[in-house]
């Protein structure tokens, strides 16, 4: 088979070393890949927003499948494209996608079909938004801008000033673009935050195991928010009871839901989850894999990943037996200094020859033999043991292997899981 996967990060990085496991897998492309990638398929520079050259490439190529992996093309419709040429697709169309593209809509199913989440107001109206934390917000309030905004379109507001600020941030001075056209002021919940992507053909729903982001760029959860400075898995918080009260309250429903509204979700699903004293409740969904969530999913999948995606689109996932392996995972996240706002690019990557880790591809170029920085994440470094404890030392030993100018990373990826299992 003639595989094409479309992006170029970590996550991107971890799918297509998981797929490349499969036999069948004699050719990947990856569009536009990254330096890291290049060890692993072809990477094919056409941008992951160019629906146009993406198809033509499939069509050219004769891509027998593809994998469209971050939250852009699939908003604009890529899968839904490359479906009208013919070409097999693990991911969801457009309409299916709008559940990570508008968190108006996404709160709106909610609230029709009764999934917990918090109560919620949107406005399309500054001024409006104004007036309303002006008399009814309590704080901390969640501010959220409607669309897509590189997974950094919510502001936790701390009081009122902070909540004016963010309006006027989204709405006026449209720092996340078009995307703040619209917001959703939200109740802040409370509780331990998990992290569960699942595998659905619109009517089998098969979650992974859950994992735990840290999304704030400096130890104890300060600094601004990222797109997600490491992870581990499985977290110690989600247990089997809360499993199954977030199968029956939340995936079932909201899959059903979907399909209700004609908007049959296929691919993979994730719920953002507060584990709040009223029980689980959705703080968010994604239309695809999390990134770095899935850079420890996907080496604790037993099952192989290209069979489990090709019986997604082919709406047979009830027939295939999705397994893990016992065990935990912890990826850090090796990043530029400034990052999530301003930083340098084009700095030597050295890799110690010895490194026992699986080093995921973020923010990378190849330049001649060499590798260089060219992102603000730059590397996910995951390793994979039987203890949590030892995962997460693990990884921390494995980035001492690892350097580049001004490489910053947390130190405390798993510190809360760890405490939680004591």
């Amino acid at each position: 088979m003639k595989i094409m996967v479309v992006g170029g990060g970590g996550r991107e990085h971890a799918i297509i070393k998981s797929i490349k496991k499969n036999p069948k897998a004699e050719k990947i492309y990856a569009l536009p890949g990254n330096g890291g990638i290049s060890q692993d398929a072809q990477c094919v520079d056409i941008g992951a927003k160019d629906i146009d050259a993406i198809v033509e490439f499939a069509k050219k190529e004769g891509i027998d499948f593809a994998v469209v992996a971050p939250d852009d093309p699939l908003v604009l419709g890529a899968v839904d494209a490359l479906h009208e040429n013919g070409i097999k697709c693990f991911g969801p169309c457009a309409a299916a996608a709008a559940i990570e593209g508008s968190k108006v809509f996404s709160k709106g199913l909610m609230k029709k079909y009764g999934i917990p989440t918090a109560d919620y107001e949107v406005f399309d109206d500054a001024e409006k938004a104004l007036v309303y934390i002006e008399n009814n917000a309590k704080y901390p309030t969640v501010i959220k801008a409607d669309g897509l905004a590189l997974g950094k379109g919510v502001i936790i507001a701390q009081d009122k000033d902070e909540a004016v600020s963010a309006v006027k941030s989204i709405m006026e001075d449209r720092i996340f673009g078009a995307s703040g056209s619209n917001i959703v002021i939200e109740e802040f919940l409370t509780g331990v935050e998990v992290s569960v992507l699942a595998f659905t053909d619109g009517k089998t729903v098969v979650p992974m195991i859950s994992s735990m982001d840290h999304k704030r760029a400096l130890d104890g959860d300060e600094g601004l928010n990222t797109g997600g400075m490491g992870t581990i898995a499985p977290s110690p918080f989600y247990t089997k009871e809360i499993a199954d009260e977030c199968m029956e309250k939340i995936f079932l429903p909201t899959v059903e839901a979907m399909n209700k509204e004609n908007r049959k979700f296929k691919g993979c699903l994730y719920f953002g989850l507060m584990l709040t004293p009223n029980g689980p409740a959705v703080i968010e969904y994604n239309c695809r894999f999390g990134d770095p969530e899935t850079q420890v999913v996907l080496p604790m999948l037993k099952t192989d990943l290209l069979d489990i995606m090709l019986a997604v689109e082919e709406e047979r996932l009830a027939d295939i037996n999705v397994e893990f392996e016992s065990g935990a995972c912890c990826c850090v996240i090796m990043a530029s200094g400034g990052y999530p706002l301003s930083y340098g690019k084009g700095y030597e990557i050295t890799i110690e020859d010895d490194i026992e880790a699986m080093v995921y591809h973020a923010g990378t170029k190849k330049d001649g033999d060499k590798f260089i920085t060219s992102g603000g994440r730059v590397l996910g470094v995951c390793v994979r043991e039987k203890e949590l404890s030892s995962a997460i030392s693990g990884a921390y030993e494995q980035v001492k292997k690892i350097n580049f100018k001004d490489a910053f990373y947390r130190r405390d990826i798993g510190a809360k899981a760890l405490k939680a299992q004591r």
